[in-house]
């Protein structure tokens, strides 16, 4: 970081993070409440938000993919249980071993590699198995379920902690989807009496008790992310993105601002450009529709947003001057609002923040 500040920041509130996963819990015990920490933590940073979920209470993490949980395991303690969401891929299991990580079986071919590798040691081995209910993508498909179900040796010498499923459309609350999933799973789970279960992802915990079962995994309402679109948020925010204004010009019609002339001015505009860009992960699907607050008051976008710059119409903000911090994201521009102007989801918003952005992590004692 420069002397004279970064370009652009991303300042991390750890404790409205731990808040949030606090909330959760509270609101599903007694099930466990776990914490998804996949993607570089949604873009945060998993080492910092890994500790911060620890220290709240969190003892069980998911990851997708094996690096990720071997990176993660250097944050948190052996205690600790992290879960690899991607499963057992061939020569994988001395890692797996070696770094107290668990695999999320999800298919027939997984399943025996543990096993064989629980025989090798002379040693169960713990693992999630996942059944698929709906989404199609990973997970044991329904004829290898019924098979599973009636030929349980498959599962010698592993101790199955839990079984597993993922929600198609619970943020979605009068999706049938919901409850033809939850009756599959309820199957499941009798078929597998001693161990846990584990099926709510973030709005899946809005839906209701009946869906928390043991374990609840929520992700993006841990990061601020709405889990209950068509209500209020109940989460708090935890990610501020602001840049640093570059310049601040005067234009007047007929001029225009940006690649491809797509703005062009009708009236004398003070422009002001900052210093983000798609090159930052900040969508160009944004251009001419996305929003920025300087000073307590709403700027526009105008013209497209290019790899490293923002031009922003401040003109009901007189005073502006390079240098001044312009929030992109935060208490004032919401995740889910910047998301419905881009066209994608706050998950895909928050994932795409680049390294090029500096981050300032806020109470690390959370």
């Amino acid at each position: 970081m420069s002397e004279a500040g970064p370009a652009s920041l991303l300042t991390v509130d750890l404790a409205a993070l731990a808040a949030n996963w606090r909330a959760l819990a509270a609101r599903a015990a007694p099930a466990e409440c776990a914490g998804i920490v996949k993607a570089d933590g949604y873009g945060l940073g998993a080492g910092p938000v890994g500790r911060a979920l620890y220290r709240a209470g969190c003892r069980t993490f998911f990851v997708a993919r094996l690096n990720e949980a071997v990176a993660l395991r250097d944050f948190v303690t052996e205690d600790a249980r992290i879960c690899v969401l991607d499963g057992l891929m061939p020569d994988e299991e001395e890692i797996y071993t070696r770094r107290n990580l668990t695999p999320v079986l999800n298919d027939p071919g997984q399943i025996a590699r543990w096993q064989a590798a629980a025989i090798r040691r002379g040693d169960r081995l713990d693992a999630f198995v996942h059944f698929d209910t709906g989404m199609s993508r990973l997970g044991l498909s329904p004829a290898e379920t019924q098979k599973l179900i009636a030929d349980r040796t498959a599962l010698d010498g592993l101790k199955l902690v839990a079984v597993m499923s993922h929600l198609v459309s619970s943020e979605e609350p009068n999706n049938p989807l919901n409850g033809d999933q939850i009756a599959k799973f309820r199957a499941i789970r009798a078929a597998f009496p001693a161990a846990k279960a584990s099926f709510a992802n973030s709005s899946g915990v809005f839906l209701g008790a009946d869906y928390w079962f043991d374990q609840i995994r929520p992700g993006c309402a841990i990061y601020g992310i709405n889990p209950t679109p068509a209500a209020p948020n109940p989460m708090a925010c935890v990610a501020t993105l602001q840049a640093r204004i570059l310049q601040v010009r005067e234009i007047d019609r007929p001029q225009t601002v940006g690649y491809g002339a797509t703005w062009q001015a009708s009236r004398p505009t003070r422009v002001a450009t900052i210093a983000c860009g798609y090159a930052d992960g900040w969508l160009r699907s944004i251009s001419g529709r996305g929003q920025a607050s300087l000073r307590g008051q709403t700027v526009p976008f105008i013209g497209r947003v290019s790899m490293d710059l923002v031009t922003l119409d401040v003109s009901n903000v007189p005073a502006a001057q390079p240098g001044e911090m312009v929030e992109l994201m935060g208490p004032q521009i919401s995740v889910d609002s910047v998301a419905d102007l881009a066209g994608t989801n706050g998950y895909e918003v928050l994932t795409r923040l680049g390294a090029r952005i500096a981050r300032n992590y806020r109470d690390l004692s959370a």
